[in-house]
C-alpha cells in the first residue's frame, strides 16, 4: 500500500508486489523557521530588482495577484507584508486591488475567500475575481508570436503596479508553476485558454513536467508577461505538509528560475529504468 498526496486527506494505492515496482520520492525539504521575516527580507533584498517598496512609491495603485482556491499558496502569510509594504511606500489601502487569478475555475466566494485569504484581509481590502468568460472585464492586447491571442483582465492591465504571487512546483504543461503562470492562465481569458489547453499545445513534446526549455507554455507565459508588465512577484516553494521552505521575490523571470533551481533540488527523483507507467500527484 503507498498513500498519496490527493485531495485534503491522502489516497491509499494497493500496487502488486514484485521487483518492477519502484516508489519514488522527493526528499524532504526544511520548512522555514520564520516565513513572515523570509518574506519581509525578500521584499527588501529581490532578485534582479529595486525593493518593493522602491518601486511601489508614487504609484497611485497596485494589483496583486494571488491563486485560487485550487492552489496551496499561503496567501494568508504572503499577503501581509506585502501589502504592509505598499501602504508604507504610499500605496493607499482603497487603491489596491487583490485580483484570484482564477483562470478558467469558478470565482471564489464567501467563506472561500475567508479561507484564501484570511479574514483581516477579506474584510478590509478589495478583491476581486477574474472571470475569463466575461469580455466586459477582458481586453484584446494583440497576439503571441505564435498566433495566440491574448486577451488579459482589466484591473490587471489597469494597475500602475503589477505584483505577481503564487508559489513553484513541476508542472503537467509549464513545466513549473509560478511567476508568469499568474498571467497566462491565471488572468488571462478563455479565448486565450482555448489555445493554451488545445492539443496542439499540449500534444507538443516540450510541454512536460520539469522542463522550461523548448517548452512552448512556458514561452507564451513569458512573452505575454512582458508584453502587458509585471514589476514584482513573490513565489514560495513548499514541501509535502505545505510548509514554505523557500521565497523567491524580484524579477519576474530571474527570481522565477532561481526558485525552479531550488525546487529541482528537492522534489525530482529519477528511476532506474525507463518505466511503462508513473502513478504521481
Amino acid at each position: 500500500m503507498v498513500r498519496l498526496t490527493y485531495g485534503k486527506t491522502g489516497l491509499d494505492v494497493r500496487l502488486p508486489k514484485g521487483p518492477a515496482i519502484q516508489v519514488l520520492r522527493s526528499r524532504p525539504c526544511p520548512a522555514l523557521t520564520d516565513p513572515p521575516e523570509a518574506i519581509r527580507q525578500a521584499l527588501e533584498q529581490p532578485i534582479a530588482s529595486a525593493a518593493l517598496d522602491e518601486l511601489a512609491r508614487a504609484r497611485s495603485n497596485a494589483c496583486v495577484v494571488i491563486s485560487d482556491i485550487t492552489r496551496p499558496v499561503p496567501n494568508a502569510v504572503l499577503l501581509p507584508p506585502i501589502l504592509s509594504t505598499l501602504e508604507s511606500a504610499g500605496v493607499a489601502r482603497e487603491a489596491i486591488t487583490i485580483l484570484v487569478a482564477t483562470g478558467i475555475h469558478r470565482p471564489n466566494l464567501g467563506d472561500e475567500l475567508v479561507e484564501l485569504v484570511g479574514p483581516q484581509i477579506a474584510s478590509n481590502y478589495r478583491i476581486v475575481n477574474h472571470l475569463s468568460r466575461d469580455e466586459k472585464e477582458l481586453r484584446d492586447v494583440g497576439r503571441t508570436r505564435a498566433g495566440i491571442p491574448i486577451h488579459v483582465n482589466r484591473h490587471y492591465l489597469d494597475a500602475d503596479l503589477k505584483i505577481l504571487t503564487g508559489f513553484i512546483e513541476p508542472h503537467l504543461w509549464a513545466g513549473y508553476s509560478g511567476g508568469r503562470k499568474a498571467i497566462l492562465p491565471g488572468v488571462t481569458g478563455l479565448e486565450t485558454m482555448k489555445f493554451m489547453h488545445g492539443y496542439a499545445m499540449i500534444d507538443h513534446p516540450g510541454t512536460r513536467y520539469g522542463q522550461l526549455e523548448g517548452n512552448p507554455f512556458h514561452e507564451a507565459g513569458l512573452e505575454v508577461a512582458e508584453r502587458v508588465g509585471v514589476d514584482f512577484i513573490v513565489n514560495v516553494t513548499l514541501n509535502e505538509a505545505k510548509q514554505i521552505t523557500g521565497v523567491f521575490a524580484g524579477h519576474y523571470d530571474k527570481a522565477h528560475l532561481e526558485g525552479v533551481g531550488f525546487c529541482e533540488k528537492w522534489v525530482v527523483a529519477e528511476a532506474d529504468v525507463p518505466v511503462d507507467l508513473a502513478i504521481t500527484t
